[in-house]
C-alpha cells in the first residue's frame, strides 16, 4: 500500500456573489463575481480551489474531469493534467474546459503541498 495522497473524489460548486454597487472598469460593467470552487478529497484530507468563471466551468468539472482525476496521486500532477486534457479532447481547450482544467491543477498543486511524505 502505497503512502502516497490519491484523489478520491471530485466536486465542484457555483456562487454568485453580488457587489455592494455596480461596478465597471470602462469596458464592462457588472453586479456580481462568479467564483466556481471545486474540492478534491483525498483520504480525510480536502482541498479546495476556485476560478472566476462562467458557472459552465462547474458543469465541465462534473460532466468532463471529476471521473479522470480519481485513483491519480495527488502529487502527480503531469498524470492529472494529460487525463483532464485527454478528457476534454473534443470540445476543444481555450475557454471554459481551459479555466476547469486550470482549476483541477490547482487543487492537485495544492493537495501535494499540503501532504508531507517522509
Amino acid at each position: 500500500m502505497s503512502d502516497l495522497p490519491i484523489v478520491e473524489r471530485v466536486e465542484s460548486a457555483v456562487c454568485t456573489v453580488p457587489t455592494d454597487a455596480p461596478e465597471a472598469d470602462g469596458t464592462s460593467a457588472w453586479d456580481g463575481t462568479t467564483p466556481v470552487l471545486a474540492t478534491v478529497r483525498c483520504g480525510e484530507a480536502t482541498g479546495l480551489g476556485y476560478t472566476y468563471a462562467p458557472p459552465a466551468a462547474a458543469q465541465v468539472v462534473d460532466d468532463m474531469l471529476a471521473d479522470v482525476v480519481p485513483g491519480v496521486s495527488a502529487l502527480d500532477v503531469p498524470r492529472a493534467n494529460e487525463a483532464m486534457h485527454r478528457a476534454v479532447r473534443n470540445a476543444g481547450l481555450p475557454g471554459i474546459t481551459a479555466q476547469a482544467i486550470g482549476l483541477g491543477l490547482s487543487l492537485a498543486a495544492e493537495r501535494a503541498r499540503s501532504f508531507r511524505i517522509s
